[in-house]
């Protein structure tokens, strides 16, 4: 029996291994920090928060909250930049106002998640600053 196209795209592209898609998962991250500005920026203000929690020896649901939305914020990041990548692909990078449409779109995801993210800090950490005066 003849194999169809179906098979054909399930044996060359789908992974067989867990190790295998455990591999491109590790390279999609370090192609995201050598190739997006942002999200070493992302990784340096998470870094600064880390520093502040340890500082102010944050309880554990208070560093949920934190690393929730610093999750939140590196996967939009993350999401944003796939859709970039595929917008640039499928427009052949030629101006189009859908592809740019997408992409404003995947911005502003990660400007909400960013958001969010500077909210759930000002919670945590001011009134802390407030108490040091």
């Amino acid at each position: 029996m003849a194999m169809d196209f179906k098979d054909k795209f399930a044996t060359s592209w789908k992974n067989r291994k867990f190790s295998h898609s455990l591999r491109h998962a590790c390279d999609g991250l370090i192609t995201l920090f050598k190739e997006e500005r942002n999200f070493r920026f992302e990784l340096i203000c998470l870094s600064l928060v880390v520093i502040v929690g340890l500082i102010f020896h944050l309880p554990i649901s208070e560093w949920l909250w934190l690393i929730a939305a610093s999750a939140i914020v590196l996967i939009a990041e993350a999401a944003n930049t796939a859709i970039e990548n595929l917008t640039d692909l499928a427009s052949h990078l030629h101006s189009n106002d859908f592809a740019k449409k997408a992409k404003d779109i995947a911005a502003g995801m990660v400007l909400l998640a960013a958001a969010f993210a500077v909210i759930v800090a000002g919670l945590v950490f001011i009134p802390r600053i407030i108490a040091l005066f």
